[in-house]
Order: C-alpha cells, then sequence, then structure tokens
C-alpha cells in the first residue's frame, strides 16, 4: 500500500505510528502548494491521501489517481478537499473528529481571557515602566472578570461543547445556538441554555464560533451579524477565518461596535501583513487579539490524530468502512 501525504515531512514522519502496517506501508511526502503534477508524479499511484489540514484537494487531482480509496484530513477540517469529486470516485473521505476538541476550546478561552484582561497592552506597558498607571486606570474602569460574562457559543460540536465545559469552571452564563438543540440531559451535564440566534448575540458579552465552513456560513459573520451582537462585545473566531467578513470586522473594531475580537484564524493562509485585520491601525489599541492558528497543534492533538488517520488507513486497506466520513459514501 501508498500513502501520499500532503504537507511536513517533519510531522509526518515524527507521528506516524511504530505499527506493522504503518512501517510497511511506502510513504512519499509532497510539501503544502506542491503542484497538481508534482503530486501526480510522486504518488499518483497511491492508495491514501493524507492532506494538510488548509492544502486544497480538488477534483482534478482525485480523477487522476486510478487507485485512490480514501482521503483523509490530516485535522478536523476538510472544506479544501472536493468531496463531491471524492464521492463520484468512490473515495472516502474522513476527518480527525473531536481530536483537537479540548485543545481548541483553551484557545478559546486564553483569547477571552487575553481580551478581558487586556494582556497584550498590560505586557508592554510594564516593560515600558507604565505598570502603575495601567494598574490604576484599570482599578477606576473596571475589570470584568470572565465568570461575571454571558458566554455565547455559536456552535456546539466537539469544541463548542468542550469550551462549555471549562467554561462552567470560571462560573460564566453559557448560551448556545446551533440549528439542532441538544437533548436536555446534555444541556443539563454542561451547564448551557439553549438560545435563538438573534437572542444569543444580542445579550451575550461574548460569542465563540464553533460551526465549519460551509456555504451557509462562509462570510456569516457579517455586518448583519455584528449589528446584531451587543455594543461592546467581544467576538471569538478559533475555527476558520472564512466564516468573517474581514473588512466588516475591522470597521466594527474601528468604530467600537465590536468591544474586543479574539481570532486565532484569518483568511486565506498563510497571512500577509496588509491583511485588513492584522494591519488594524494603532488607534484601537487592546481591541484586537490574534495567535497564529495554533488553538488545534497541540503534541496530544497530533499523536490522537495520526493514530486515527493510520487505524483508518487500515480499516480501509482490509476492506472494511473507515470512521469519520464527512463526504456521504
Amino acid at each position: 500500500m501508498k500513502l501520499l501525504v500532503l504537507g511536513d515531512p517533519v510531522r509526518a514522519a515524527k507521528y506516524r505510528p511504530d505499527t506493522s502496517f504503518a512501517q510497511n506501508t511506502e510513504m512519499v511526502v509532497c510539501p503544502r502548494g506542491a503542484s497538481e503534477e508534482e503530486l501526480l508524479q510522486a504518488g499518483g499511484d497511491a492508495d491514501f491521501l493524507l492532506a494538510d489540514a488548509i492544502s486544497p484537494v480538488p477534483g482534478t487531482l482525485i480523477r487522476r489517481m486510478p487507485n485512490l480509496k480514501l482521503i483523509h484530513s490530516e485535522g478536523v477540517a476538510y472544506h479544501a478537499i472536493d468531496g463531491a469529486a471524492a464521492r463520484e470516485q468512490g473515495v472516502f473521505v474522513c476527518n480527525c473528529k473531536g481530536v483537537n476538541a479540548g485543545a481548541v476550546a483553551e484557545q478559546a478561552v486564553l483569547l477571552m481571557l487575553g481580551l478581558l484582561r487586556d494582556v497584550a497592552a498590560g505586557d508592554r506597558a510594564v516593560r515600558e515602566g507604565r505598570q502603575i498607571q495601567v494598574k490604576e486606570r484599570g482599578m477606576v474602569e473596571g475589570i470584568q472578570e470572565l465568570g461575571d460574562c454571558q458566554v455565547g457559543i455559536y456552535g456546539l460540536g466537539d469544541i463548542g461543547k468542550a469550551t462549555a465545559r471549562l467554561l462552567a469552571a470560571f462560573g460564566s452564563t453559557v448560551f448556545y445556538y446551533s440549528h439542532h438543540r441538544a437533548d436536555p440531559e446534555v444541556e443539563a451535564g454542561l451547564g448551557i441554555r439553549w438560545a435563538e440566534r438573534e437572542e444569543l448575540l444580542a445579550r451575550c458579552h461574548v460569542v465563540s464560533l464553533h460551526v465549519p465552513v460551509t456555504p451557509e456560513t462562509e462570510g456569516m459573520v457579517d455586518e448583519a451579524f455584528l449589528a446584531a451582537m451587543r455594543p461592546g462585545a467581544y467576538l471569538i473566531n478559533t475555527a476558520r477565518g472564512e466564516l468573517m467578513d474581514h473588512q466588516a470586522v475591522r470597521r466594527a473594531l474601528l468604530s467600537g461596535r465590536l468591544g474586543g475580537a479574539g481570532l486565532d484564524t484569518l483568511y486565506p493562509e498563510p497571512v500577509s501583513a496588509d491583511n485588513p485585520l492584522a494591519s488594524l491601525p494603532e488607534t484601537c489599541p487592546g481591541r484586537l487579539l490574534l495567535s497564529p492558528h495554533v488553538g488545534g497543534i497541540t503534541a496530544g492533538t497530533f499523536t490522537r490524530a495520526y493514530r486515527m488517520v493510520w487505524e483508518n488507513l487500515e480499516r480501509v486497506a482490509r476492506g472494511q468502512r473507515p470512521e469519520h466520513v464527512v463526504n456521504g459514501l
């Protein structure tokens, strides 16, 4: 059997499990950004394709790989894979469902706390000898605790649920919106309350996005979405940059309509310095906290993900159905 990896060779080698199947499977690696012809030359005869979560896998490539049986996302996201073309060819598309839920939830809470405590500006102030001034201003203006916030979780998948569990420890009042309301026992177990979309946006101090990129959700954080949010609220995005209209978020931050945004992901990636949000001017200090899309890339996440990937490859090699199929095959 042969595996074509579209991603980082060091990562692919590091997390390759020490199993008989993995060690006896030929593995070739092409870097992210490799052309279709380069991929075909290296692994056009491969049985499996493992793709970095942000690397496109187009239908033209899928149709030119006659032995292909399974395309696996290295992470949770799979929107860059042409799932319809794979389905037409009888090729499974799978993701690593839930593998990074705890890690991304930690990042979401980190960004919430970072905004509420204005950690970036505080660090800079201490380094510049302005510690007392910042401290005194905080005592006058007031610092809001996460436990005193109403937090809205937009999307109750694995990461949304993990975020709710962490917020419970802070004592936050947590609302959620999802197309399908959870069972009462799930709500009770997580300590969360259902809210319609408009209610959640209007009442919550913090809105945290936890939905995949779909035709319905792409660009959903637009002028109307932001106008429906509570004035001065915080937006947290540890999901995907494609969910946001970047110019609309920029305008809301500049005007003060948004109290702040904590963003682990922007679009497109790699993020350039002239991105509308990365290039936000200094006139709104403390309103934007960025992290380099690292929420789900912990060592634990990759260990779990690669174990899941290789177990799925072995299932398909044995003629069995893989787990976490996402293209309806």
